[in-house]
């Protein structure tokens, strides 16, 4: 039985619960108070900028550091009280790689299963599964040092796969790499839940949430300021855009004109999208969208496409923490007694 499914056959369990969680480093209250659920077999993305506390959850929550206050459970198992139990049933992957550089990509793999208490037999075998998985396997008898970003980082992840952990944490794991590699690692971080993995992923890409996170917590100044499903959260922020296509070209300019002239667009002016062929206008209800219609069919304007789209994530990031998120920063690699061993 792997850890994917020893630890609950409860459709929508939750794999990670999290309530009251508090960490100081001196005078800083890194975590105030957060508290989050996973489903498991889902991703959840923790969002926020830089200082959050997003690695600071992460780090508690795979027992490399302990809270102050609060209380947490990872598959079951309490990350206060049963770490090495708990480290069984994890993967982590962070900012930065954490092979050995020195090693191949087969030793590095193989090391981590011996560590993981796998037979030699079992540890070769889990390790060329993963090495084929992750398209390592040509590059399986060369040094680490030898790879690119993208292999390292999709050696790492395949390492954090050794155990076949029920909960994989994964911190800001495409930072710094080019957006061909980000999608291959996205399609991994897929595959892995798909086959039942639940995923905990923070980012600071708003594209990166979108294409992977089913649900989202938003985290500033160590609260978590919001939490939902991603259109949950659009919808909470207000307004609608309208995009209007005139059937007639022409007509691109008449009808942004009309509609500023009925006052039907607020504060925001109608904006025309030459590109698109369409007029963009700001709505906050039915109502609005009832009157858009109405005051451009009594100007005789007759449309080819009518459609609404919610706000996107970069502009429900900016509401509600008030500032734009930004892409990571290349930061030093954690001191080595950061590591868990």
């Amino acid at each position: 039985m792997t850890h994917t499914d020893s630890f609950s056959d409860r459709p929508g369990a939750v794999a990670v619960s999290v309530r009251g969680l508090v960490k100081h480093y001196g005078q800083t209250k890194a975590l105030d108070g957060v508290d989050l659920d996973v489903r498991e077999g889902t991703v959840r993305g923790v969002l926020g900028p830089n200082g959050a506390g997003k690695t600071t959850l992460v780090r508690i929550l795979s027992t490399l550091i302990t809270p102050d206050s609060g209380s947490a459970t990872v598959a079951g198992y309490d990350v206060v009280k049963q770490p090495r139990q708990l480290r069984r049933v994890i993967g982590l992957t962070g900012q930065y790689a954490s092979v050995d550089e020195k090693l191949s990509g087969r030793e590095n793999l193989y090391m981590i299963g011996r560590l993981l208490d796998l037979t030699r037999k079992d540890s070769r075998v889990r390790a060329d599964e993963l090495l084929e998985r992750f398209s390592l396997t040509e590059a399986a008898k060369r040094p680490a040092n030898t790879y690119s970003g993208g292999m390292r980082r999709r050696l790492d992840l395949a390492a954090s796969m050794i155990g076949s952990p029920a909960v994989l944490y994964l911190d800001e794991p495409t930072t710094g790499l080019d957006p061909r590699t980000r999608m291959e690692v996205w399609d991994e971080v897929k595959r892995m839940v798909g086959d039942g993995v639940t995923v905990l992923l923070t980012t600071q890409y708003m594209e990166e949430a979108e294409q992977l996170a089913g649900e989202l917590t938003v985290i500033d100044r160590g609260k978590v300021i919001a939490g939902g499903g991603i259109d949950e959260l659009k919808a909470r922020v207000g307004g609608r855009t309208l995009r209007i296509r005139p059937a007639d070209p022409l007509e691109l300019r008449p009808t942004a004109a009309a509609l500023d002239d009925f006052g039907l667009t607020g504060p925001a002016n109608a904006t025309v999208d030459t590109a698109t062929g369409t007029v963009l206008v700001p709505i906050l209800s039915d109502e609005q969208l009832t009157a858009v219609v109405g005051a451009l069919t009594a100007r005789g304007i007759t449309l080819a496409d009518l459609t609404t789209e919610l706000p996107s994530l970069d502009e429900v990031f900016l509401s509600l923490t008030g500032h734009k998120a930004t892409a990571p920063q290349d930061q030093p690699a954690p001191a080595l007694e950061e590591v868990a061993v």
